[in-house]
């Protein structure tokens, strides 16, 4: 079974942003734990939340992009102002934060069960 690829292409766009987001964790639980004064559970819990903080906005910022993107190019080229923005490249930029909150929010409860 071959994998289309398109399909590999957005996989690994997704995949990356989690990889960054998995990396981000541990690094951001020490950091409450050292710093915050925060316990080991409490600093996973909150890094959870943080992750799906990011997931949420890539996913409202990924559905504004696909609902009026072709509608804020059409202003752009009518205003004469280019700002180098497209519909494309939001949503692959969504993708990409929404991987990385998905990619927090899957290493927070492991951490936090290995902490608590």
């Amino acid at each position: 079974m071959s994998v289309s690829p398109v399909v590999r292409e957005r996989g690994r766009l997704v995949a990356g942003g989690g990889a960054v987001g998995a990396a981000a964790t541990p690094v951001l639980v020490i950091g409450l734990v050292a710093v915050g004064g925060f316990g080991p559970l409490a600093a996973a819990e909150t890094a959870f939340a943080f992750g799906g903080l990011w997931f949420g906005l890539a996913l409202l910022g990924w559905a504004g992009s696909v609902a009026s993107g072709r509608a804020i190019e059409a202003a752009q080229e009518h205003l004469d102002a280019d700002t180098n923005w497209t519909e494309r490249r939001s949503r692959r930029a969504m993708a990409r934060i929404g991987g990385f909150g998905a990619g927090m929010m899957l290493v927070a409860p492991v951490l936090g069960t290995l902490v608590g």
